[in-house]
């Protein structure tokens, strides 16, 4: 009798879990079921999900250290997050670096992001700025990416970011507001965002300020940012600084951009205003 080749026999398109497959071991050619075969990977995978989850929904508040290690990095890429909490921080440059959320990005973006990733802000603003400089009346006028702040005021903040984490720090996609038509949001457009400031449904859960629809203006408040930071959900009081108040980049109105004010207001502030700089990005 001819002899036969596994790549003569006709294929299994859908095997299930009682089906056998031939594996050539050290000790022979054995069988074993489909099952316990892709059962390991299986549950690697949810291991990796549960831990993942767990690590996003606990508040621990560890120093990590001064620096992001091997281990650290290897841990957020492969998106394990292992000994990885939020809260957790590295202080670099003399400034905390807080674990704010995991993977918080993943899967958005009108080009999709899908690197495993941690979202960092700083304890604190690293400084204070205007979203626009002094003008009579302060003015929304080409919404954040038309904002001093967005075109020339977060250049510090890059700098000290991509001073202490270098190479890390990822670039994803975000749709940001381009323009305001009667106090409201009335158009954007998808950029790449390395360093940003953070908007109200990241720090609150939830539109404050923001205009909503009216019943025939529809304003633009498309965004990816539209869930609050785990830490901030764990943690509330970590959004308050009695020292100082921040800036947010939701347009309010045709004067205004959104404020967390240091009295614990969610709060709205003119443009032309002092306010702190306290950006979110993602390293991995």
């Amino acid at each position: 009798m001819a002899t036969r080749k596994i790549t003569d026999l006709s294929r299994a398109t859908t095997p299930v879990a009682n089906d056998l497959v031939i594996v050539e071991t050290s000790s022979g050619t054995k069988a074993m079921k489909y099952e316990d075969l892709t059962n390991p990977a299986i549950e690697k995978a949810e291991e990796n999900a549960a831990r993942n989850l767990d690590n996003r929904n606990t508040y621990r508040g560890k120093n990590l250290g001064g620096s992001v290690t091997a281990a650290q990095k290897a841990a957020i890429q492969n998106g394990t997050f292992d000994d990885l909490f939020i809260g957790d921080y590295w202080t670099i440059g003399g400034i905390k670096w807080l674990i704010a959320d995991m993977d918080y990005w993943y899967n958005c973006g009108d080009t999709v992001f899908t690197k495993h990733h941690l979202v960092i802000i700083p304890e604190g603003s690293l400084y204070t700025a205007q979203m626009n400089p002094q003008t009579t009346p302060p003015t929304t006028e080409g919404g954040y990416i038309g904002s001093v702040m967005y075109t020339t005021n977060l250049a510090n903040a890059k700098n000290t970011i991509t001073s202490a984490f270098g190479n890390m720090v990822l670039t994803h996609r975000e749709y940001f507001v381009n323009a305001v038509s009667n106090g409201k949001p009335s158009a954007g457009a998808w950029v790449n965002s390395t360093v940003d400031l953070m908007n109200e449904c990241m720090v609150y859960g939830h539109p404050h300020f923001t205009p909503a629809c009216d019943g025939s203006t529809i304003p633009t408040l498309y965004t990816i940012d539209k869930t609050q930071l785990s830490l901030f959900a764990l943690r509330p009081q970590l959004i308050v600084n009695r020292s100082e108040s921040w800036w947010l980049r939701d347009v309010v109105s045709s004067r205004c951009f959104a404020f967390v004010s240091y009295y614990g207001l969610a709060h709205c502030s003119p443009a032309t205003a002092s306010g702190g700089v306290r950006p979110a990005f993602a390293i991995g």
